[in-house]
């Protein structure tokens, strides 16, 4: 079952890919000829679930919840 990101756990993730990619990381999928954009990869990198970063979360955290 594929996990649900919050839509601040989507942008951390696309972000460090494409500096990833800016720094001379290889690209991990295929890309149409002309887009060369960092983000714009990164993106359809996270779209087809091609990028190698986990995102690990506390049992029974809540996004939002009062931490205590």
């Amino acid at each position: 079952m594929a996990m649900k990101y919050t839509r601040f756990e989507r942008a951390r993730i696309i972000g460090a890919r494409a500096l990833q990619i800016a720094m001379g990381a290889p690209i991990l999928i295929e890309t149409p000829t002309g887009v060369v954009d960092p983000i714009e990869i990164a993106t359809r990198e996270f779209e087809r679930a091609a990028i190698p970063i986990t995102v690990t979360r506390e049992i029974g955290a809540r996004p939002g919840a009062p931490s205590s």
